[in-house]
Order: C-alpha cells, then sequence, then structure tokens
C-alpha cells in the first residue's frame, strides 16, 4: 500500500464516531495494523499512531490503575488503624499482611493470571462462550488452594516464630491472620472474576466497585476499631467483610449487565472438563507472580531479624506500603498492557501487539519518573500517615532515597511482566524471577545488612539489584520476540480451549 493509502487510513482513526465503543476499538485495532504494516513510516504517522494507542491504553488503564490502588488500599487502611493501637500491632498486622495475606494474595493473583492470558487471547478471536467457562475453572482451582492456604492462617504463630519474628509480634500477627481467613476465599472468587471482566475490556465498573467498597471499609474500620475499641482482630475482621462485598458486587454485575451476556451464560459443567491443561498454566502464573510479590515480602519478613527489630520492621513496612502503591500504579497499566497485547494477538495482529508494549513502556517510564521526586518531596507528609514515632520516621527518612530509585525501576518490571502474561510467557518469567531475585538479590541483599552492617539499606540495595537484573532479563526477552509466532501460539492455545470446552455442553442458571 503507498503511503497516501497509509494517511487515508489515520484520519479515520482519529475522526470515527461510533455509538458501540467497542466496536470504534476493533475498527481502530484493525488501522492500526494496517499502518504499522507499511515500510518507512514517516515519525508524523508514528506519533499519530502513537496517539491512538495511548488513548486505547488509557481507556483500559486509569479503571485498572484505580482498582489496583483501592483494593490494595483496604489492606493499608487496616494497618494504619492498626497502628494507631500502638508499635506492636503495627508490627503484628504488617507481618500477618506481608508473610501470611502477602503469601496468599501472591498465589491468588499469580493463577487469575492465567485468566487473563486464556480470557484476553478468546476474546480477541471472538470465542466469547469461552471466557465464562475459563473463570469458572479458575474458580474451581483458586478455591482448592484457598482450603490448603487456610492452614497457614491457622498456624500462623509458629509459623512467623519459625521465620524468627519475636513471640510478641507473632502473637499480634497470629490474630491479625485468622480474622482473614474469610478473606483468602474472597481472593479466589474476586480474583479470576476481575480478570474475566478486564479481558474483555469491562474496566470502568469494576473502579466504580473498588471506590464505594474502599469508602465504606473506612467508615466500618473506625466504627469497629476506634468507636468500639475492638481491637486488631476487628480491624481483620473488616478487610474480609470489604472483600466479600467486592466478591458479591462484581458478580452481580457479571450475572445481570447486558454487557456480559455473551460471555457469561450460567455455571456449567464445562467448567470440569480441561482442568489438568488449565492447572498447568495456572501454576506457571501463579509461580511468576509469587515470585515477585514474595521477594518484597520476604525483604520485610528479613528485616524482622535485625537489631531493633520493631523499627526495622515498621520503618521497612512503611517505605513497602508506598513502593507498594506504586506497585499497584503499575499494576493497573501492566493489566492494560496485558489486555491489549492478548487481545490483538488472539485477533492475529502481531504489528498492533508489539506497538502498544513500545507505548505502554515508554509512558510507563514517564510516569515512573515524575512518582520518584513526588517520593523525595513528601517524604515527611507520607511517613506521618503510618506511624507518630520519631524513630520510626527518621529510619523512614533514611529509606526514602532507596525508595526513589524502586519507584523508577517499577515503570518498566511489571508492565513488562504483563506482556508476559498476555503473550503466556509465565513459566519462562519464572524462571527469570528465580535466577534474578532468589539467586543474586536476595543473597545480596542479606549479605549488606547483616555482615556489612547496612541494616535495612543493605536489604533494599539486594532488592533494587535483583529488580534491575530481571528488568534486563525481561527487556531482552521481549526485544527478541518474533510476534508473528506469539500469533500462531495464541491461536493453538485458544483452539486447545475451545476444544476442551465442547467436551461438555450442561449448562445450569445463573
Amino acid at each position: 500500500m503507498e503511503h497516501d493509502g497509509a494517511d487515508h487510513l489515520v484520519d479515520p482513526l482519529i475522526q470515527h464516531k461510533d455509538n458501540n465503543g467497542l466496536q470504534k476499538s476493533e475498527e481502530q485495532s484493525i488501522l492500526l495494523e494496517h499502518l504499522l504494516s507499511q515500510e518507512n513510516i514517516p515519525w508524523g504517522r508514528v506519533a499519530k499512531a502513537a496517539l491512538i494507542e495511548s488513548k486505547k491504553l488509557w481507556i483500559l488503564s486509569g479503571p485498572s490503575i484505580i482498582v489496583s490502588i483501592f483494593n490494595f488500599m483496604l489492606s493499608a487502611v487496616s494497618q494504619m488503624f492498626a497502628g494507631h493501637l500502638g508499635e506492636l500491632e503495627l508490627a503484628g498486622a504488617s507481618i500477618a499482611s506481608v508473610g501470611i495475606q502477602g503469601l496468599a494474595y501472591g498465589i491468588m493473583l499469580g493463577m487469575a493470571s492465567a485468566v487473563q492470558t486464556v480470557c484476553g487471547q478468546a476474546y480477541g478471536a471472538k470465542q466469547y462462550s469461552m471466557l465464562g467457562v475459563i473463570c469458572q475453572r479458575s474458580m474451581i482451582i483458586m478455591t482448592a488452594a484457598a482450603i490448603l492456604l487456610a492452614v497457614l492462617y491457622l498456624f500462623a504463630d509458629p509459623v512467623l516464630v519459625a521465620i524468627g519474628q519475636s513471640k510478641e509480634i507473632a502473637a499480634a500477627g497470629a490474630v491479625f491472620s485468622r480474622g482473614l481467613i474469610p478473606q483468602l476465599f474472597a481472593f479466589a472468587i474476586n480474583c479470576p472474576m476481575q480478570r474475566f471482566l478486564q479481558a474483555q475490556n469491562i474496566v470502568a465498573p469494576l473502579a466504580y466497585i473498588s471506590v464505594a467498597t474502599f469508602l465504606l471499609h473506612i467508615l466500618l474500620t473506625w466504627a469497629a476499631v476506634d468507636k468500639l475499641g475492638y481491637g486488631l482482630l476487628a480491624a481483620a475482621l473488616v478487610l474480609s467483610l470489604s472483600w466479600w462485598i467486592l466478591v458479591i458486587a462484581t458478580a452481580l454485575y457479571i450475572f445481570y449487565s447486558p454487557s456480559c451476556k455473551e460471555t457469561w451464560t450460567g455455571f456449567s459443567t464445562k467448567a470440569f472438563t480441561g482442568l489438568w491443561s488449565y492447572f498447568k498454566l495456572t501454576v506457571a502464573s501463579a509461580f511468576m507472580l509469587t515470585l515477585e510479590i514474595w521477594y518484597t515480602q520476604g525483604l520485610v519478613l528479613i528485616s524482622g531479624l535485625l537489631p531493633d527489630s520493631e523499627v526495622a520492621l515498621d520503618s521497612i513496612s512503611v517505605c513497602m506500603n508506598f513502593y507498594n502503591w506504586d506497585f499497584m500504579v503499575m499494576l493497573g497499566l501492566s493489566t492494560a498492557a496485558s489486555i491489549r497485547v492478548g487481545n490483538e494477538l488472539g485477533a492475529r495482529r502481531p504489528k498492533t501487539a508489539r506497538f502498544s508494549v513500545v507505548v505502554v513502556v515508554i509512558t510507563c517510564f514517564i510516569i515512573s519518573v515524575i512518582l520518584a521526586a513526588a517520593v523525595m518531596l513528601l517524604k515527611k507528609e507520607l511517613a506521618m500517615l503510618f506511624t507518630s514515632s520519631t524513630v520510626v520516621m527518621s529510619a523512614v527518612f533514611a529509606l526514602i532515597p532507596l525508595l526513589a530509585i524502586s519507584v523508577i525501576l517499577n515503570g518498566t518490571q511489571p508492565i513488562l511482566s504483563g506482556v508476559a502474561i498476555g503473550c503466556g510467557w509465565q513459566a519462562v518469567v519464572a524462571y527469570v524471577n528465580l535466577a534474578t531475585y532468589y539467586a543474586i538479590g536476595l543473597p545480596i541483599g542479606i549479605v549488606l545488612g547483616f555482615k556489612v552492617n547496612m541494616g535495612v539499606d543493605g536489604i533494599w540495595w539486594g532488592m533494587i539489584i535483583g529488580v534491575t537484573l530481571q528488568t534486563l532479563a525481561l527487556i531482552i526477552l521481549t526485544a527478541r520476540t518474533n510476534w508473528n509466532k506469539e500469533v500462531q501460539t495464541a491461536s493453538e492455545r485458544v483452539e486447545r480451549s475451545q476444544y476442551e470446552e465442547n467436551a461438555s455442553s450442561d449448562i445450569l442458571p445463573a
């Protein structure tokens, strides 16, 4: 096609109006693929294509960021209320959130990313009936995992002591952990439902549900902890309740919204077929994301072994909360990147998939630099959100420069992980994470923290080194990707899932 023809392709991308937003998005992707297929594209056209892709990205990532932040803030609010009960209560809630809840959430979030891969590619291939079955299949596997993980919650006290926490901190953490058992089963249901909706570009309703639940959570936690004085256990039970509110609201939307009429056709016995092949992808997904989440959580646990463990644990927990807030922003963008890549691969548009990766990585790096500067400027105000102890605040201030470096690294690493999920590379990235985080970064952090006597700073430097190496590995992996081959792999995955779906045809009403 001549360049003039390409010009005609660009204009409709910007000017086309359609009452159906999804139809418009589909037409834009088709036209983008045509545009990106041209040779020697002038920079002006590349800029126009980038603008179009950025709009598509933000339509998805804006609500996804809100969902990530406000769901994470449910736990953060509970920790804030616990922190104002006392330093021991903050340490207990922090260690439970990191060592127990963080472990479970990492597994659940990782397992649910398999839904994101298969549903995203199936939606792009217009195999809509598969999505509901895949979501239910994931719920079955994840509920079974939740039953096993509940044992860890029940015996949190000896587990926390075994990994080196003081008896006082472990006891407080155990109280908080047992109140979070209902939340564990909410994870098993809610995570697949969220990924089910996100894969089909339904993100705004999830944002509304998350914000409303967050506001209700603040009110309920204040009433239970501050007003009625029920303490640490009440903070955990309210957190569990809030997650079940998320589950109920999301389920009602899926069951009764016209937006899901083609993708959710009721509960089906098909969900019990093809469990093994889906389980293998689920395990790889859990392995990949859990290794990432455990890495940062593990650093918090290790800090509890340092001298003056309460101050060390409190300071790194406070900074890790800010790190996790930033990670939630990038997780929203990562989700959008995964959706875009998965949809485009499923629709057999390799050039658009590759271009969307470039746009999202550049966008996120710019955002991360801005957020790092904000962390440096607002360090006092951020510390005061969690503690009134001058000793803990001083320790937090010392970690802020390292936090800023980590925020900048966050501008690339989670995004490329999202690309990996969209492509189905979970198993490969899991091995990358194992090598860079646990074989290199973690040992360096331990040596710097304990042998070189750098304390919490040394542990954090180990994290920075590990994340840097993992980011470089993901950049190389993405840069060397054959996107035409990825399209073929996605097509084979969808066909295999479709064959398994056709193995059974019994459907139960929603």
